[in-house]
């Protein structure tokens, strides 16, 4: 999903912008660029910029199933805040954010 998304999010992509934007190595991200691609969710191209290279392109069917996988994760976030009161959830996302903030990043 994070590749799908790094597509949505910065359009056509090499193996390796992608790899940069989901924070993997380069041969991770090719072997998840091949399961993509042989899936139909991603496409290759030629390059425009370098015919010697390709791309990578979303296709409707990874855009098609990226909006259905974030619509459930909504869906699933909502009915377990539904039972929070306002103040919960602004408290909630406080300390959501300050965890995000904190977990370790790997460069």
């Amino acid at each position: 999903m994070r590749l799908l998304a790094a597509l949505h999010t910065h359009g056509p992509s090499s193996v390796s912008a992608l790899a940069e934007h989901i924070g993997v190595d380069q041969p991770r991200a090719s072997r998840l660029a091949q399961a993509a691609v042989e899936a139909g969710q991603v496409r290759r191209d030629v390059d425009p910029a370098d015919a010697r290279r390709s791309i990578l392109v979303l296709t409707d069917a990874g855009r098609a199933a990226l909006t259905s996988t974030l619509d459930r994760r909504r869906g699933a976030i909502e009915a377990a805040l539904s039972g929070f009161s306002d103040a919960e959830r602004v408290e909630f996302a406080r300390l959501f954010t300050r965890f995000v903030e904190a977990w370790p990043r790997e460069r």
